[in-house]
């Protein structure tokens, strides 16, 4: 069956009819965060209630993808007044669902499940759209996540969606190229190469079949930007991979998919289905004769497949390695055809274009770097949780405007940008505009989004053995510099963590650094020494304060810490209670002493302490 855009209009029209005998709406976040904070939970009970109230047929339940704000999850938002309800059944579950159907029969405000100011206890946001975490974002992308129902065809297409798909197949496919290149799009999974001359070079290239893959496969520590635009609006997916297809030349696409995300296989499948059953894949798409369609594969979450040939050996069967790049992907990919792949949100902006023009893109952001940009906003900064924002934002006004600051006052000391293979940056460039370029030249990347917030208490010596640690375990292992080199630095900075550096140990990394970049076959190899040039290019010092005189200024690493009690201690006991190992003796209101001999360093009696008579030397 060939859909048509009149059949669209009349779905369109036949779901907002049915919305119409509903009084109220309340929109549940059902995104991995809220599920995990137990979301599920409440929302079972709030379903029993409302049908012992007689409400279930007056009130639209919609569950929806990540609202963003994963750190006031459960959140369940109230009609078209947008009233937030956040940490929704954390505290008494009974009572906030009471609470939930009160304001669903009366429209009364449970002030207690407002989210409150953090600067003024006494204020409490009631809209989403007050709140400063909300506001100061631009969500183009991410503008449906968090009102429809992900698993909704219809709902997508009440929305707008397919009507894309359709212009676009009323335009050359010479011309939906031209606008993809000209609004600015850059790929957003890490490399930020010019998406319409990518899709113009798989065009031309010669050989057939062609094909599409859309990049679902992220591995960072701490993102979640692309499984949130999976689980959240699939057919945002859908609908760029098959204009995609149909502007290149291709009539198959995959999304590969890590397996750790069962709930964006579960809702994309359930898109591919519903998409099949319209019409909107397979055969004769709009009776325009073309057709494309599109399979899942599950990867199996080796973080070297995010790299392009690697993903492409793994779709086909093998082991997931990378080639050497004398042959781009666009003309030799995928079973050596010409393989055009996009990481998932670069595949969502294309209906945004295509729909809005390309002047509209190109008009969000930076000259160079057109758009917005999905980051996941983690570490010590008080609001985590999923944004967007126009590209050229500065680091400043995402991590303590829209963040909120830094947890518990303390001083920001760096940012991470880029996922493992990005950098660290100080304090002293807050004020960079966050694009593609910029961050390149501060010795980190965009990277598909990831940003790790660390404050004084983070040691950047620390922060670099980590990630190395992660890419030593990620690395497959074929080429020498990285498979040797990135695991000769992680010894080294181990080493230097546990009070043993030496000297020469800074030069030493960095020469190895400059070589593993040099010398690597794949991206993970190039951009692998980054978190060490970059925290030696701007906390050097901390290096030699670790190998020279054996401290470390953040108290992180154990070897080179001692944990003393000073005289301000009042004998409270808080501190001895706490101590797993009770290594903490002495009289009550009277000072207390640390037995170095048993104390593993685990520094909870410093975090428990309210006198600051617990010391890190």
């Amino acid at each position: 069956m060939s859909v048509s855009i009149q059949r669209l209009e009349e779905i369109k029209k036949d779901f907002l009819s049915k919305q119409k005998v509903f009084q109220k709406t309340i929109r549940v976040c059902c995104g991995t965060g809220c599920i995990s904070s137990g979301a599920l939970k409440v929302l079972e009970k709030l379903r029993t209630a409302l049908k012992t109230e007689g409400l279930d047929e007056k009130v639209k339940v919609i569950e929806t993808g990540c609202h963003g704000f994963c750190e006031r999850g459960p959140i369940f938002v109230f009609g078209e007044n947008d009233i937030f309800y956040q940490m929704v059944g954390k505290r008494n579950i009974d009572a906030d669902v009471s609470a939930l159907i009160e304001t669903v029969k009366s429209d009364k405000i449970a002030q207690n499940l407002l989210y409150p100011d953090p600067n003024d206890k006494t204020k409490k946001f009631v809209a989403t759209r007050e709140i400063p975490f909300y506001s100061g974002q631009q969500k183009i992308v991410l503008h449906l996540n968090g009102y429809i129902d992900p698993e909704s065809i219809e709902d997508y297409i009440a929305r707008g969606g397919y009507v894309a798909l359709h212009k676009a197949l009323q335009m050359k496919p010479e011309e939906v190229i031209d606008w993809i290149d000209r609004s600015g799009l850059r790929g957003r999974g890490g490399g930020g190469f010019r998406t319409g001359r990518k899709w113009r070079s798989c065009r031309e290239a010669h050989g057939s079949p062609k094909y599409i893959v859309a990049n679902g496969d992220e591995g960072d520590p701490g993102a979640f930007m692309d499984r949130s635009i999976m689980e959240g609006n699939p057919h945002a997916i859908l609908e760029g991979m098959i204009i995609g297809g149909y502007a290149i030349g291709s009539n198959d696409g995959y999304i590969y998919v890590r397996d750790e995300y069962p709930l964006a296989v579960k809702r994309l499948t359930k898109a591919i289905e519903d998409a099949r059953r319209l019409g909107l894949l397979g055969d004769n798409i709009f009776g325009t004769g073309f057709r494309f369609d599109i399979r899942i594969f599950r990867g199996g979450g080796a973080f070297v497949c995010g790299e392009s040939t690697a993903l492409m050996q793994s779709l086909e069967g093998k082991i997931g390695e990378p080639k050497a790049k004398y042959i781009h992907t666009v003309e030799r990919g995928l079973w050596d055809k010409p393989t055009n792949l996009n990481n998932v949100e670069t595949w969502a902006c294309v209906p945004l274009i295509i729909n809005n023009g390309w002047e509209w893109f190109a008009n969000i952001g930076t000259k160079n770097s057109t758009g917005t940009k999905v980051f996941s906003l983690v570490g010590k900064v008080n609001n985590t949780g999923l944004i967007e924002v126009p590209m050229g934002l500065t680091l400043r006004e995402i991590i303590f405007n829209l963040g909120g600051g830094i947890q518990k006052g303390r001083k920001f000391k760096a940012v991470q940008t880029g996922g493992p293979s990005g950098g660290c940056i100080p304090a002293e460039y807050l004020d960079t505009p966050v694009d593609f370029d910029t961050l390149t030249e501060l010795g980190s990347m965009m990277g598909s989004g990831g940003m790790i917030v660390m404050d004084e208490r983070n040691c950047m010596v620390d922060v670099a053995r980590y990630f190395l640690n992660f890419l030593v375990e990620e690395s497959c292992g074929k080429c020498v510099p990285c498979r040797e080199g990135v695991k000769r630095m992680y010894e080294i900075v181990d080493r230097i963590c546990n009070g043993e550096g030496r000297e020469g140990d800074i030069e030493h990394l960095e020469e190895l650094g400059k070589a593993v970049k040099l010398g690597s076959l794949c991206g993970l190899g190039q951009s692998a020494p980054n978190p060490v040039l970059s925290t030696i290019r701007y906390f050097r010092e901390e290096y030699e304060e670790h190998i020279k005189h054996k401290k470390c200024r953040a108290g992180v690493c154990k070897p080179l810490i001692t944990i003393k009690i000073n005289e301000k201690c009042n004998g409270c006991m808080v501190c001895a209670r706490n101590c797993p190992v009770s290594c903490i003796s002495g009289e009550k209101q009277k000072p207390h002493v640390i037995d170095q001999s048993k104390c593993i360093k685990c520094q909870i009696c410093y975090d428990v302490c309210r006198f600051d008579a617990v010391t890190i030397e």
